[in-house]
């Protein structure tokens, strides 16, 4: 993820209400595939260390979002890789279409592309949101407050333009005007969905926009309609010239072959947008950890459980969980010396020096999900090998060291795309349960 969870909340907000009965009316294709197209990020630093350092930082603030935040026919669409651990995909709205990048993020329920990437202005097909339109009272959730005071309660025939919305989020916050757009794909276009334009933003992001892939009537496949979707990562490796994956949204029903599948549980009240899944418990290497049970499903007060989310670039463990798997990982990593002065440096711990090591053996991290389904992640995906200098760091992240609470509010556990890279992942929809196989991407 980019350097705060800032960079994910676009400085334009693009609502994806997609409304199907307004779309035209040519033939959905059984098959849509958006061109490939070479996207650039910008490193915060070259210097390897000074990376980490940015990466972990990204990671507290993105945590503390999540936890503390006060949402047949098959489309395949391009999935790209960022050096910052994100993922976008191209789209085009507005008339003529206007073509961005939309950062893929499963922990949110929003998207949008920014001003003045996207230029309403140029667009025919841009309309004001009135109060009067149902989209305007619909919209509502805990992140966009709304109301038409100006109705005086007669929203039926009020032509007011529907209230700003606001989006509150770490390390800054974002407002703007709704407007109705036009999503444009290869042979069909979906009409009038609830476009939001910022007109102020505490902070840039990175990617044109946000694609909210959240669990929630508001995200973008939900919205859609696609009974599921699904994602291959590539690898980070700080390198944005792999070839791109695909990103697919399917409408079909059947069954994948080949996945493993473990449930989606329940979310509590104060969670609605998160995908949560039912742990039974961890391994490193062949070592049961025995992670008690209240940290690994989610209590009616919001605290506990596990959720996966494509928009964390590594991932976060409440600080219990966090001492007993790095406590593990150190003593089956002890023939290796550990680099105290690249975790004063970085952030992340532990960290090690592997000079003189022809070869290094870093164990599995294994997750035991409801179902007996096993996600095996290899060592490689859960450090971070920073081969140039030859050390290496976990880069799970943890509660801060002043933080006196044992048991946090929010997932336990947070499993982020670093960590299921080199999967298919499927996030099946009308059956609320994932899928998941190894295999090159």
């Amino acid at each position: 993820m980019a350097s705060s969870t800032s960079l994910l909340f676009s400085v334009f907000t693009l609502f994806s209400l997609l409304f199907l009965a307004s779309s035209s009316k040519d033939t959905m294709p059984a098959t849509i595939t958006i061109p490939l197209t070479s996207t650039f990020t910008n490193n915060p630093s070259t210097d390897p260390l000074l990376f980490l350092q940015h990466l972990a930082t990204a990671s507290l603030s993105r945590a503390h979002h999540l936890k503390h935040g006060k949402a047949s026919p098959i489309l395949q669409i391009s999935l790209y890789p960022h050096s910052y651990g994100g993922h976008t995909i191209p789209l085009s709205f507005g008339t003529p279409p206007q073509k961005l990048s939309f950062m893929v993020d499963t922990g949110s329920h929003v998207d949008g592309p920014r001003v003045p990437i996207f230029k309403p202005g140029l667009s025919s097909s841009s309309e004001i949101l009135e109060c009067k339109n149902p989209k305007c009272v619909h919209t509502s959730s805990p992140d966009v407050h709304l109301g038409c005071p100006r109705c005086n309660g007669n929203f039926k025939n009020c032509s007011h333009a529907c209230p700003p919305y606001r989006l509150q989020y770490a390390g800054g916050a974002s407002s703007g005007s709704f407007l109705l757009e036009n999503l444009d794909f290869p042979g069909k276009t979906i009409h009038k969905f609830l476009v939001g334009c910022t007109t102020s933003a505490a902070h840039e992001p990175t990617s044109d926009a946000l694609a909210g892939f959240g669990r929630t009537m508001f995200s973008l496949p939900m919205q859609m309609g696609v009974k599921k979707f699904a994602y291959c990562l590539n690898s980070h490796d700080y390198d944005d010239t792999r070839n791109s994956s695909q990103l697919i949204l399917d409408y079909s029903d059947g069954e994948t072959k080949g996945l493993s599948y473990t449930p989606f549980l329940k979310n509590p009240p104060n969670f609605p947008f998160y995908y949560y899944l039912g742990v039974k418990d961890i391994k490193i290497g062949n070592k049961l950890l025995g992670i008690p049970s209240k940290y690994l499903a989610p209590g009616s007060d919001g605290r506990g459980g596990l959720m996966i989310d494509s928009g964390f670039s590594y991932g976060y463990m409440t600080r219990p969980v966090f001492n007993i798997v790095t406590n593990e990982l150190k003593k089956q990593m002890s023939r290796y010396r550990r680099s105290l002065v690249l975790e004063t440096l970085s952030g992340l711990t532990p960290c090690y020096n592997f000079t003189g090591h022809k070869s290094i053996k870093i164990p599995d991290l294994i997750y035991q999900f409801t179902g007996g389904a096993n996600m095996v992640v290899p060592g490689k995906n859960y450090c971070v090998i920073i081969p140039e200098i030859s050390f290496a760091c976990f880069p799970i992240t943890t509660d801060a060291g002043t933080n006196t609470l044992e048991f946090t509010p929010g997932p336990s556990i947070i499993l982020g795309n670093h960590q299921h890279v080199d999967y298919y992942v499927e996030f099946d929809l009308n059956n609320e349960r994932l899928g998941f196989r190894q295999q090159t991407c």
